[in-house]
């Protein structure tokens, strides 16, 4: 006779407690970066008259440490995006008029998405547990809805510019949706408008305020793009129903 499985040993006290300090460490380091950034003063060097002022010596400075500049503008995109620093816009718009719309545009892309997943994995560590705790019908539905269709919900919050950014990094970790899943549908959906700004960054001198960034056509276009992004959806829905009614 095979013996059942043994049931799973409960973490003792000690584990628990060291669970609860590296949740508390995580949580200080986010909470601490993002009031540094702005004790710093960091959200003054974050507007475009700050980047008009300083065109000049920021690509001259590229110009003579490419790598160098390449390797930081990276990194402080990654950090600034784990941390749900503002700006996010405003630094693909640096980007662009440092590097170009091709290498600006995957800098942008890989950049934003590894912080993106950065926090995502942050806040599904520190928090989903208790918000599974406490979900009702609606977000149970919502969970099963990201758990089945993950992907494209993702890419459709990442297309359409009415949705957050940083919110959208943290929502579906209180889902089972995949870190792959996360990752790839964002570095996808990114993409259209990370070109757009990044390309709008290469005529930073013919910008004169925020709102000559992106035209209304341009931010229909993107609206259009991520409601085409939910017709597989829609499809599997259809599918589905037309199965249930004809198997009775």
């Amino acid at each position: 006779m095979t013996a059942g499985p043994e049931p799973a040993t409960p973490p003792s006290p000690r584990r628990r407690r060291g669970g609860r300090w590296k949740k508390v460490v995580l949580a200080s380091v986010m909470l601490g970066g993002l009031a540094a950034f702005f004790a710093l003063g960091g959200h003054r060097y974050l507007t475009l008259e700050s980047l008009k002022e300083n065109r000049a010596t920021l690509l001259a400075y590229t110009q003579r440490h490419f790598v160098t500049m390449l390797l930081l503008a990276f990194a402080v995109y990654v950090v600034a995006t784990a941390l749900s620093f503002p700006g996010g816009i405003l630094m693909s718009f640096a980007v662009g008029f440092l590097f170009g719309r091709w290498i600006g545009t995957a800098l942008v892309v890989v950049a934003a998405s590894i912080g993106a997943t950065l926090a995502f994995l942050s806040a599904r560590y520190l928090f989903a547990d208790a918000v599974r705790r406490r979900m009702g019908p609606r977000l149970k539905r919502m969970a099963r809805r990201f758990e089945e269709d993950g992907f494209n919900y993702i890419l459709f919050t990442r297309l359409v510019p009415a949705f957050p950014f940083w919110l959208m990094n943290l929502v579906p970790a209180f889902t089972p949706v995949k870190v792959r899943t996360f990752f790839a549908a964002t570095a996808i959906g990114i993409l259209p408008g990370s070109f757009v700004f990044v390309n709008v960054g290469e005529s930073l001198s013919e910008i004169e305020s925020a709102s000559d960034l992106v035209s209304g056509q341009t931010l229909i276009a993107l609206g259009m793009l991520g409601v085409l992004s939910l017709a597989p959806i829609a499809w599997k829905r259809r599918r589905t129903r037309k199965l249930k009614e004809k198997n009775g």
